[in-house]
């Protein structure tokens, strides 16, 4: 019997004990963590979306500003909450 057919079996056993289920752990934990991350797809989107919610919520406080100018009982008019309420 030569060398290798002796160690043939422990190397067969050491693989499928030790290194197999390491590297099988390892894979699904680096696939768990990219999985965790954003695309950059769904990133850009969420970029353009912030933006979005920004000019939207500057409208809103220019609209605001013009109706208290104009109106200045808008809020208590329509049951709305004044602007010491916010």
């Amino acid at each position: 019997m030569n060398p290798f057919e002796m160690l043939f079996v422990p190397m067969v056993l050491f693989i499928m004990v030790i290194v197999a289920p390491t590297w099988i752990v390892m894979h699904y934990r680096s696939m768990s963590r990219s999985s965790r991350q954003l695309s950059e797809d769904d990133r850009q989107a969420l970029e353009e979306i912030l933006v979005a919610v920004d000019q939207m919520a500057d409208r809103i406080e220019s609209l605001e500003s013009i109706l208290d100018a104009d109106h200045p009982n808008w809020r208590q008019e329509r049951g709305g909450q004044t602007k010491k309420e916010v």
